[in-house]
């Protein structure tokens, strides 16, 4: 069981559950005053044992790069066979996908279902190619965490002509906070996997990946990665003039203290990484930034 555990991520999956109840009960909850309890546990769900199923398959097709890059991590033949790990995937992106067409009218919401079935796949070819190409893998599994928010946007009402040009205030504040979130997610997300790969960079060169750092050197990835963390930081600072004339100062002082500086603290010592350790080092930072980020979203329901 705990070999499982490791090989699903489980703390990655808990992550996904608190975004996405996050976005729920912070965001969305507070504008509409209601919501489809059902249709929310079944897609959380779906979201959880997509995301496991990719982990699942991410390790089985990188068991040699593992054991060069993080040896003491390695799952796959060390607790769960080769064997069990595929018979455990295609279980659980089938129960995925269950779930999904349990949560949503596949007549109403038939590109949303189409949209997690191509997750599967996108996850499957991650890991089978994308993961080994310049910058590929990185673009695809930061949509892919911008999707665990967006999924649950797109379904709470058909994508019609009605609802597009909706002008509504409640739709356009919706609209503007999702659209906020998901690229925070993206844009952070691309930081750590670029990071990662600073990480990974001795076992995947052994192994013909042909990684930012691999192609490009670290140099050209620091400055990739300062370029976003700039971007992010001074994107945050901007919108915290715009929340100044709705005296939030509670979250104003949450984001600058608990995101803007930790990014600034993170575009600091990058300049001066090297190891393998200090690439670590880096990308939890950002984990933990993620989460801050994620939680923020609890302040709407207070000041809605």
């Amino acid at each position: 069981m705990i070999a499982f555990l490791r090989l699903v991520r489980w703390q990655n999956l808990l992550f996904i559950v608190i975004t996405q109840c996050c976005y729920e009960y912070g965001i969305y909850l507070p504008i509409y005053k209601t919501h489809d309890l059902r249709q929310f546990i079944f897609l959380v769900i779906a979201s959880v044992l997509i995301a496991a199923a990719g982990y699942i398959i991410n390790d089985y097709f990188d068991l040699n790069i593992d054991q060069i890059n993080k040896p003491d991590k390695v799952v796959v033949n060390h607790g769960v066979s080769r064997r069990w790990a595929i018979f455990w995937h295609m279980l659980l992106s089938l129960l995925g996908f269950f779930f999904t067409v349990l949560a949503l009218s596949p007549f109403q919401f038939w590109y949303l279902v189409l949209a997690n079935l191509l997750c599967i796949v996108m996850l499957w070819l991650y890991s089978t190619n994308f993961k080994r190409q310049l910058l590929i893998g990185n673009v695809v599994i930061s949509l892919l965490t911008s999707w665990v928010i967006l999924i649950i946007y797109f379904s709470k009402t058909p994508i019609t002509f009605e609802s597009v040009t909706s002008t509504d205030g409640a739709d356009i504040r919706l609209f503007r906070l999702t659209m906020l979130f998901a690229a925070f997610a993206f844009v952070i997300s691309l930081v750590r996997e670029v990071l990662k790969d600073m990480e990974d960079r001795i076992g995947d060169q052994q192994y013909g990946c042909r990684t930012m750092p691999i192609v490009w050197g670290l140099q050209a990835s620091r400055v990739f990665i300062y370029v976003w963390l700039i971007v992010l930081a001074g994107t945050l600072i901007l919108l915290q003039f715009y929340v100044i004339a709705y005296g939030w100062w509670l979250s104003i002082t949450y984001c600058l203290l608990l995101i803007v500086i930790p990014l600034l603290l993170v575009l600091r010592k990058l300049a001066s990484a090297q190891t393998q350790h200090d690439f670590h080092s880096l990308s939890n930072r950002v984990k933990w930034i993620m989460l801050t980020g994620i939680l923020s979203m609890l302040f709407f329901a207070y000041y809605f």
